[in-house]
C-alpha cells in the first residue's frame, strides 16, 4: 500500500525484515509484539521515503488481491480503489500523514513521526484532506 510498483515494494520489504531484524532486542513487552512490528515497520516506511530521493511518484495499476475474511461489497470496492489512487497523487509526505491518521495517531504523535511540530501536522493534515477530497471529486465520484 505504501508503494507504488512491485520493485518499490520488495525493496521496502526486505528493509522492513532487516530492521525489525536488528531492533528486536529493544522489544521491551511494553505492547503486542505484532504492534510493535507494525510500528516497526511504518516507521521504516516513513524513513524509506525520505531516504529515496530518486523516485519518481508514479502508479502501477496492478491489483491487490481481496482479503479472504471479508465479504466482497463491490461498492466498497470502488470507494477504496478511488480512494487509494487519489492518494497516489499526494508526495510522499502527504500520504504518510494520510496514513498516519487513518492508523489513528494524534496530530502530537505525527508530528513527533514526520519530525514537524504538533501544530504544522495539524495544518498539513488538513491541507491533505482537501487536497484528497478535491482529488476524488475531479474524478468525479463521490465517497459518500
Amino acid at each position: 500500500m505504501y508503494m507504488d510498483n512491485l520493485e518499490d515494494r520488495e525493496d521496502l520489504h526486505q528493509e522492513i525484515i532487516i530492521q525489525l531484524w536488528k531492533s528486536y532486542a529493544n522489544f521491551k513487552g511494553d505492547s503486542a509484539f505484532s504492534t510493535w512490528m507494525y510500528r516497526v515497520a511504518i516507521n521504516t516506511a516513513i524513513t524509506y521515503f525520505k531516504k529515496d530521493k530518486r523516485r519518481n511518484d508514479r502508479f502501477s495499476s496492478e491489483k491487490v488481491r481481496e482479503p479472504v475474511s471479508e465479504n466482497y461489497d463491490p461498492l466498497k470496492d470502488r470507494q477504496l480503489e478511488v480512494f487509494y489512487l487519489a492518494v497516489q497523487q499526494l508526495n510522499q509526505v502527504e500520504k504518510a500523514l494520510i496514513f498516519y491518521f487513518m492508523e489513528g495517531l494524534s496530530h502530537r504523535d505525527i508530528g513527533l513521526q514526520l519530525g514537524i511540530s504538533e501544530g504544522n501536522a495539524r495544518v498539513k493534515l488538513a491541507r491533505t484532506k482537501d487536497q484528497l477530497q478535491n482529488i476524488i471529486k475531479k474524478s468525479n465520484y463521490e465517497l459518500g
